[in-house]
């Protein structure tokens, strides 16, 4: 059934106040995706204040070109949804996490990513970032382990002279 204009013009507004809002977008297909797994994303989603919405593709393109970016829209010829969010990396990493357990009917297309378009390849390549806890950590050990081996250098250079 064909949607009336008023009802088109509400969903452009809507596509594109949430690109506003949002600082990364994760196209999805979910075809074949059960009703009781798509509550469990929605559910996973919401913890995290990030939104899962089914987009229409020629409405989402509108709102997109509106916002002032452009061929923002993978091609597929099946459904289409948005994972967006106000963080950058979130949207994609949850994204991730759900399609790997659900490889067949979830996956990433491609996305927005602070403004700008990328592919599914550059996508999954954030979403594989690790979380900012995770870098520090990693950034605190590389500043350390200099100074370790110093220490294990200089305790062996003094055992042999003792």
């Amino acid at each position: 059934m064909a949607l009336k204009k008023a009802k088109k013009a509400e969903l452009i507004d809507s596509y594109t106040n949430a690109l506003k809002a949002s600082k990364s977008a994760v196209y999805v297909k979910f075809r074949g995706l059960p009703v009781k797994e798509t509550m469990e994303l929605r559910d996973a989603l919401f913890t995290e204040n990030i939104h899962y919405t089914v987009v229409k593709k020629t409405l989402w393109t509108r709102a997109t070109e509106a916002v002032g970016i452009k061929g923002v829209t993978p091609v597929v010829g099946e459904e289409l949804a948005v994972v967006w969010g106000d963080d950058l990396l979130s949207p994609a990493r949850l994204s991730y996490e759900f399609g790997k357990t659900h490889k067949d009917t979830f996956g990433i297309l491609g996305g927005i990513f602070d403004g700008e378009y990328k592919d599914a390849q550059a996508m999954m390549s954030i979403a594989t970032i690790p979380p900012r806890e995770v870098l520090l950590s990693q950034i605190a050990y590389l500043l350390k382990s200099p100074m370790t081996r110093l220490a294990v250098g200089l305790r062996e250079v003094a055992g042999k002279k003792a």
